[in-house]
């Protein structure tokens, strides 16, 4: 079994297994490949430190451009919704046609947006810029998730908890990084972050180099299908009910990502920079359960954790509006730590309901959490100009209410692993 390392060319070059061996089966029958999963789940947390800039930059665009809450649900939506309708489209092509080096080109693109949104004065640009940074998400999620899947060695719950987590952590650390370097240093400052992108790049050109020889067949895929699998209507039923709780996850997370700090500010009175650090008490806890949930789906069953994780978020998310700052805090800390505890869950249920499209499965997945985040910031941002922010958090409280559907997921085999 391979033991984590640093991601060199050697440890991505080296064969996992036999090259007599069929595709599908190389990665599985050894253990999983440490060294690729790392260096994804490191290269996720660049790319989301980069990506979570955007919501994090808020108050300054806000302050600077005189919007309004409607237009910044916009640059969400323009981020988030770009994202959406091009990660199915790079998941089915995929699937037909792996990519090795998509994941590099894809990073490109997240450092073309950050060096727009530096130097962006007129409202149409900062858009095209979130837009540009949305498409990088596109092309790397969907086969960053199928390169983790064939890594994994049969852990698969494990290793999307190990490539998320990172992604977490980096949506987590951006508030922080914003409010020590943006907020003092201003939007010129943004351009600063967009260096790490081609730390990004080096990894992901690697681990293509990896993963270019252990391209798995679509035919070796369906080889790969357990027995048993449930009839196609219960397997329909199963991605929707999947859908809808992603729905319920993604719209609760982002109410506090895109509007938390605005949330405190008005209601507490805090200032800009103390509304940063609360709102990476929330995101930290929220990584943190990303992880947790993963292995915890290995042991017990990804459906139990899928139920138990969104529905148990409920009681603290009700409670959280009606709390003072610390308390409030701590609510919102234990909601987002419970209710992301789902997230590697879905991933990889959805994949197991169909195994031979992986990489289409990754995209509406990953494209649908999305683009009800962009959908619903704006939503949101529009209730919010009309209501207030805190009626937008009144009624968010209830999404993890959608839990109580997790029943009517379907029994499914363990996936075959060689």
């Amino acid at each position: 079994m391979n033991r984590p390392a640093i991601v060199t060319e050697e440890a991505l070059s080296a064969p996992v297994v036999s090259p007599d061996l069929p595709a599908g089966a190389r990665a599985t029958t050894s253990g999983p490949a440490y060294a690729v999963i790392g260096g994804l789940s490191f290269s996720h947390f660049l790319n989301d430190t980069m990506q979570s800039l955007i919501p994090s930059v808020y108050p300054i665009l806000k302050a600077s451009y005189a919007l309004d809450f409607s237009q910044i649900g916009l640059i969400t939506l323009a981020f988030q919704f770009t994202t959406s309708l091009l990660q199915p489209v790079v998941g089915v092509v995929t699937d037909r046609r792996p990519q090795p080096y998509s994941l590099a080109i894809g990073m490109f693109f997240t450092f073309a947006g950050l060096i727009m949104l530096s130097v962006a004065s007129q409202f149409a640009i900062i858009l095209l810029a979130a837009a540009t940074v949305g498409f990088g998400s596109a092309v790397f999620h969907p086969e960053s998730s199928r390169i983790v899947r064939l890594a994994s060695g049969g852990r698969y719950g494990f290793a999307q908890a190990v490539f998320q987590v990172g992604g977490n952590i980096g949506t987590a650390v951006g508030p922080l990084l914003a409010a020590a370097i943006i907020v003092p240093f201003g939007q010129p400052s943004i351009a600063w972050f967009s260096s790490i992108a081609f730390v990004a790049i080096v990894v992901l050109w690697n681990i293509g180099r990896w993963y270019k020889p252990r391209i798995v067949s679509k035919k070796d895929a369906i080889a790969q299908i357990p027995a048993g699998m449930p009839a196609s209507r219960k397997i329909i039923v199963g991605l929707v009910v999947l859908a809808l709780l992603s729905f319920s996850k993604a719209l609760y997370t982002v109410s506090l990502s895109s509007y938390y700090t605005f949330y405190l500010m008005e209601k507490f009175g805090v200032s800009t920079q103390a509304a940063q650090i609360y709102l990476f008490v929330f995101l930290a806890a929220n990584a943190a359960g990303v992880f947790f949930g993963g292995p915890i789906g290995d042991r017990i069953g990804r459906k139990y954790v899928i139920w138990l994780s969104i529905l148990g978020a409920l009681p603290f998310a009700l409670a959280m509006p009606h709390l003072g700052l610390i308390g409030g805090t701590m609510a919102a800390a234990a909601a987002g730590f419970i209710i992301s505890s789902a997230t590697a869950a879905i991933i990889v249920f959805a994949q197991e309901l169909m195994p031979h499209r992986v990489g289409m499965i990754s995209g509406i997945f990953f494209g649908f959490s999305f683009g009800v985040g962009g959908l619903g910031a704006a939503a949101l941002g529009k209730v919010a100009d009309i209501r207030g922010i805190e009626f937008v958090f009144a009624v968010c409280s209830f999404l993890p209410a959608m839990g109580l559907i997790g029943f009517l997921l379907p029994n499914i085999p363990k996936p075959a692993k060689a």
